[in-house]
Formats: structure tokens, C-alpha cells, sequence
């Protein structure tokens, strides 16, 4: 029996790391052939080698997808490639600064938002044609539990998110009769290079994060990466502007 994805195209943002190899390895494992991107070269061709010699298929590019040019010219490789494009897992962000609204630099804000959310509607822009062209496909933005509730010292972040759920929905509704879905998944507190490196940074904040997590554990990538599969798969053809939250009942605490 074939995987979920058997046959199926995607494309990975911010797939060097994290979340995003995560979910470009479960991907590859469900059948799907991947093309993935990042700015760290190195760890992007060291996941696009690692599916290669499994015997999967992948490709790496470069790319800054807060760059018009960059995003154009990523989807128009992965079509050509492929032929088309299945699926989309916009998954490329950063938390950035922290801090109280007014000790926010206006550079860090707008740095975060080009990041976390101009990045979702440039890809949203180049993606959605071509899916709409073949009368099918399924896109999921990479959203956060930040986007549905207030996260004190995290505006920027905060706000970001929030607005990828609002394009998510417009995206979902604009889209409803033309075959395309278009979701979002919301993770709580996932054990990533980012949030390793953030309590490097601040000792104390491990066993903030912990107490205020029902589970008492951080969320696996792998995780996150299984909802971006189930969203992008036939099985959810009916489900399209969810934003579906994967952190350990974190919000509904």
C-alpha cells in the first residue's frame, strides 16, 4: 500500500531544521517527492541528501521567501520539476524580539512580520495559481498557539501569527470551489534548534515553558510534521480554514 502522499509533489519552506525537515521527512515517507528551501545551505543539502539515500526524492534551493523574486522564482523551479504542486507547508519563521510593545525597535517589528507573515502571502501569491490552474492542491501555513491567544512579551510574534490565520481563512474561503484547501497548524512549545537555542539564552525559561504546559512536555517536531501530512492528504478533503492546534492542550488549559 502506498503512503498518504503517494505520487503527490510538495513544498517545504524553511525545511533545513525543526519543524520543517520534520515535516519534509514524513513527506518523503508518505510517498510524497519534496522540494524544500532555506537560508542555511548547509543543513538544507544535508536533509535533501539524507531523503536521496533512503531512496526518497527531494531537491534543496536557497531561498529568502520575504523576497518576491525568490518565492516566483522557488515555485516556478518546483513546478517545473514535478510537473506541478500538490502540496505546501509555509513553515518558515523566527519568534524574534522580545520585550514589552513599547521597548520594541519598529526594525525588529517589521523584521518579524516580513519573516513570520509577508512570507505566507508571497508564497500564498505564487502557490495558490498554480493549484487553482490544476483544480486541486493543499497548503498549510505554520501558524503557533500565539496566534489564537496573547502572548505577553511576544507582540511582534503574537501579532505575525495572528495574521497568518487571518490569510489562512481568507485563503480558505477565496479558494472553496476551486479544489484548493488552505489550513493552518498552530504548535505549542515544540523542541526545535530555535527553542534550544532561546533557553541557552535564559535558564529559567525551560521550566517556565514546562509549567505552563499540561502535557509537562515540549512537543516533537515529528508531531507537528504528522498534522501537515493529514491536512495535505486526501483524508482531509472536507477540511479547509482549520487552524488545527498541536500543543499538548496548551491553549485550552
Amino acid at each position: 500500500m502506498g503512503g498518504l502522499l503517494e505520487g503527490k509533489s510538495a513544498l517545504v519552506t524553511g525545511g533545513a531544521k525543526g519543524i520543517g525537515r520534520a515535516t519534509a521527512l514524513a513527506f518523503v515517507r508518505e510517498g510524497a517527492r519534496v522540494w524544500l528551501c532555506d537560508l542555511d545551505d548547509a543543513a538544507g543539502e544535508e536533509v535533501a541528501a539524507q531523503i536521496g539515500e533512503g531512496g526518497g526524492e527531494a531537491v534543496f534551493q536557497h531561498a529568502d521567501v520575504t523576497r518576491e523574486a525568490d518565492v516566483r522564482e522557488l515555485v516556478a523551479a518546483a513546478v517545473e520539476r514535478f510537473g506541478g504542486l500538490d502540496c505546501a507547508v509555509n513553515n518558515a519563521g523566527i519568534t524574534g524580539a522580545g520585550g514589552a510593545i513599547a521597548d520594541i525597535a519598529l526594525e525588529e517589528w517589521q523584521r518579524t512580520l516580513s519573516i513570520n507573515l509577508t512570507s505566507v502571502f508571497l508564497c500564498l501569491k505564487y502557490q495558490l495559481p498554480v493549484m487553482q490552474r490544476q483544480g486541486k492542491g493543499a497548503i498549510v501555513n505554520v501558524a503557533s498557539g500565539a496566534g489564537l491567544i496573547a502572548v505577553p512579551g511576544l507582540s511582534p510574534y503574537c501579532a505575525s501569527k495572528h495574521g497568518v490565520l487571518g490569510l489562512t481563512k481568507t485563503a480558505a474561503v477565496e479558494n472553496a470551489r476551486t479544489g484548493v484547501r488552505v489550513n493552518a497548524i498552530c504548535p505549542g512549545t515544540i523542541d526545535t534548534p530555535m527553542l534550544r537555542a532561546a533557553m541557552a539564552r535564559d535558564p529559567k525559561l525551560e521550566k517556565m515553558i514546562l509549567a505552563a504546559t499540561p502535557s509537562g512536555r515540549f512537543g516533537a517536531a515529528e508531531e507537528v510534521g504528522e498534522g501537515a501530512v493529514w491536512l495535505c492528504s486526501d483524508r482531509a478533503s472536507f477540511v479547509s480554514g482549520e487552524a488545527m492546534l498541536i500543543d499538548g492542550a496548551t491553549v485550552a488549559r
